[in-house]
């Protein structure tokens, strides 16, 4: 009799033991490892997609790198001869394509209309130093850098300073506003609020709706891995310190950031605030949405030469194939041409602000 009850005793123990390991040790484990699976990589910027200065009348490029941490970012100082300039516009790139180089569009746009760009590969990126990017708040942490980097710039002394970022640099931005009050002007492009909401949907994307367990794990280890500094604020917190004038651009149709994520927590905190102006698309997406229509047309043709290409000459669809098709008939600069409307947009809420 005593046997069974030592031997029930023991299946118990075994149950409970299990049953507090998994909150303990199975869903830490393996919630790193959905984390670094997400963010353990480096990201380059496909040659097809890669624009360099020359593609641009009398854009003029300097490297500036700059120390991040343990790792050199590569920095750029962009302008053109001759320009009356009005301020410094720093470009944050989004997350999964490289770093800025295809956002040279824009960075030629705020060029051609009075202002200096200074611009970075983020840790894990491009010509920058980093094995990965490490994790969401490695995007604030390398703007921050950046921006008392482009500080000490001589050129840029008594300059007034504004922010464009896309995505992971929307968010980026947002938060990095709660420690630069010196910021004038900022344009968030389908960024989002803090990295917990995105933690949450990634994880739902590679893992489905079971995901939503492990989010309170990864956000704990991102706690761990990063500094406080960089994980307690939101962009939430970063636009209500700041006095800069504010743009949020989104569409509604986006898939990687869905709007519940970014917009409409802004716009709910913000949308009565003279400081702010909404800009909400219909059917953009994430990727494209600061692009002209021209440039959506051009892209919709391409991409059926592409499946032509492929066909006709019995060839797969992969990488390879789409990089030796691109590099071939690709136009870049009609490809991504930017919104005439939203950028003007942008300039002028820039002048406004950076006049002040």
């Amino acid at each position: 009799m005593m046997k069974k009850r030592n031997k029930k005793k023991i299946i118990l123990i075994s149950i409970v033991s299990f049953l507090l390991a998994i909150p303990l040790v199975i869903l830490p484990i393996l919630s790193v490892g959905v984390y670094e699976s997400i963010f353990g990589e480096r990201y380059e910027t496909a040659s097809w997609m890669q624009f360099s200065v020359e593609d641009y009348e009398e854009l003029q490029m300097e490297r500036s790198d700059f120390q991040s941490e343990d790792v050199t970012l590569a920095g750029y100082k962009y302008s053109k001869a001759n320009q009356e300039v009005k301020g410094v516009v720093v470009i944050a790139h989004g997350l999964g394509g490289g770093g800025h180089n295809t956002y040279m569009p824009f960075v030629d746009y705020f060029t051609s209309n009075g202002y200096y760009v200074f611009t970075y590969d983020a840790r894990g990126n491009d010509n920058s130093g980093g094995d990965s990017v490490g994790g969401l708040p490695q995007g604030i942490i390398s703007l921050d850098d950046a921006l008392h980097h482009a500080a000490s710039i001589e050129e840029y002394q008594n300059l007034p300073f504004a922010l464009f970022g896309h995505s992971w640099g929307g968010y980026s931005v947002g938060n990095v506003l709660y420690m630069h009050p010196e910021i004038k002007a900022a344009v968030i492009v389908a960024g989002f609020n803090e990295s917990e909401d995105l933690l949450e949907y990634q994880g739902q994307q590679m893992a489905g709706e079971g995901a939503k367990i492990l989010t309170p794990y990864m956000a704990l280890y991102e706690r761990i891995k990063f500094s406080k500094e960089y994980t307690a604020i939101s962009a939430i917190e970063g636009l209500a310190k700041t006095n800069a004038g504010i743009m949020i651009v989104h569409s509604k149709d986006d898939t990687t950031v869905p709007t519940k994520y970014g917009y409409d927590k802004f716009y709910e905190e913000f949308g009565s605030s003279e400081r702010f102006e909404f800009v909400l698309y219909e059917d953009k997406g994430h990727d494209y949405l600061f692009y002209s229509e021209a440039a959506w047309a051009y892209r919709e043709q391409i991409n059926e030469d592409y499946k032509s290409y492929v066909e006709d000459n019995g060839k797969e669809y992969c990488a390879e194939t789409k990089e030796e098709f691109m590099n071939e008939y690709l136009d870049k600069k009609q490809c991504f041409e930017p919104d005439p409307v939203l950028m003007e947009q942008i300039l002028n809420m820039f002048d406004t602000y950076c006049e002040k």
